[in-house]
């Protein structure tokens, strides 16, 4: 992807709404995965409804970066035709589906943060980037509502429920260090008034965790080495083989329209 074009503040924000969208449309992919395999039918229906909110939003911010990489990019360009490091998203967006738990807790983890990341992007210098926060902040408080009040659920249910609910939490707990680190693109667009310095956002995030684990009877895990790299193109195992089948008929038919 050629961007050596671009100025100093417009790679930055390129690069921020790069990584804005593409945390969504991983995620959306794979929420959309569980689709005729969801433990019930409500479950079913409401992951694949979230899948499709999430990747409304992947696409109002990569049809943005679009604008900003003064090349001939689209959206449909960003979203399948680039190679793994050119991916932004957070690491933990990619992490196999599992179980149900496993899917919830980090469903869990990241409509917390979506859902503060939002609020304070909308107050953003940037029009564009508050206009789309503004607008995924009603959908992402229902996702909160529905991915927490299913953590209080089984965090509280059976002896197996919970078991299974903590166990996923110990094992993801290492990816949400991430969602917190802040690097000089947006520290830049922090102190510009435009992005969101996502430090401020661990206290609060905490704090709808401990509320949330409180009520559900689950435990906060010991602090471990935090995974991270993704907003800067270094991924897991994972994400290589989802894009292979993400990507499938865009590699095999370039530019197909229907």
């Amino acid at each position: 992807m050629d961007i050596g074009s671009l100025s100093s503040p417009q790679h930055d924000l390129f690069h921020y709404a790069l990584r804005q969208g593409d945390t969504p449309l991983i995620l959306a992919q794979r929420l959309c995965e569980w689709c005729g395999y969801a433990p019930e039918l409500e479950i079913d229906l409401a992951l694949s409804n979230i899948g499709l909110d999430l990747l409304g939003q992947a696409r109002h911010f990569l049809s943005y970066a679009a604008t900003l990489s003064e090349t001939e990019q689209d959206e449909d360009r960003l979203a399948f035709g680039r190679g793994e490091r050119e991916y932004l998203n957070l690491l933990l967006a990619e992490q196999p589906n599992g179980g149900f738990n496993d899917t919830l807790v980090r469903q869990f983890f990241i409509d917390a943060y979506h859902f503060l990341l939002h609020q304070a992007l909308g107050q953003s210098r940037n029009a564009q980037l508050s206009a789309i926060s503004n607008k995924s902040l009603k959908e992402v408080t229902y996702h909160l509502r529905f991915s927490r009040g299913w953590m209080i659920r089984l965090g509280d249910g059976t002896e197996q429920s919970h078991q299974k609910i903590q166990r996923s939490i110990n094992q993801l707990w290492r990816f949400t260090g991430e969602l917190f680190f802040c690097d000089e693109i947006e520290q830049r667009l922090a102190e510009e008034g435009i992005a969101v310095d996502p430090r401020t956002l661990h206290g609060p995030w905490q704090e709808i965790i401990r509320e949330t684990f409180a009520e559900a009877t689950l435990e906060i895990p010991a602090e471990l080495p935090y995974r991270q790299g993704g907003k800067q193109g270094l991924h897991t195992e994972y994400l290589g083989y989802m894009l292979t089948e993400m990507q499938c008929l865009q590699r095999s038919y370039p530019g197909c329209q229907w």
